[in-house]
């Protein structure tokens, strides 16, 4: 079983990697401005990495091919999310100027 979190924590947060990459054409470093502190690709890894590590606990996958999928799975709807609270945040933003 430890292996099974170990390995969905790796592919999940390789999809959000990747994810990031996609979006952005480029790893963008975490960095700290004057407001906040922007992580950079390591919110789309981390985000990635939990998903696929609660899915797989709750899951309990039966082999390492149903492990891989749902990490992948996990991965890219963790990315799906960031990407749709990104979109609203910004479209309150509009409506409040």
């Amino acid at each position: 079983m430890l292996a099974d979190i170990i390995f969905s924590i790796v592919i999940g947060g390789t999809v959000g990697i990747v994810g990031h990459v996609r979006k952005h054409g480029k790893i963008i470093m975490p960095r700290k401005t004057k407001k906040f502190i922007y992580l950079g690709f390591l919110e789309e890894l981390l985000l990635g990495a939990v998903a696929a590590l609660l899915l797989v606990l709750y899951t309990a996958p039966n082999s390492t091919v149903e492990n891989i999928l749902f990490s992948i799975i996990a991965g890219i709807g963790g990315d799906a999310v960031l990407s749709k609270i990104k979109l609203l945040n910004q479209t309150e933003k509009d409506n409040n100027e």
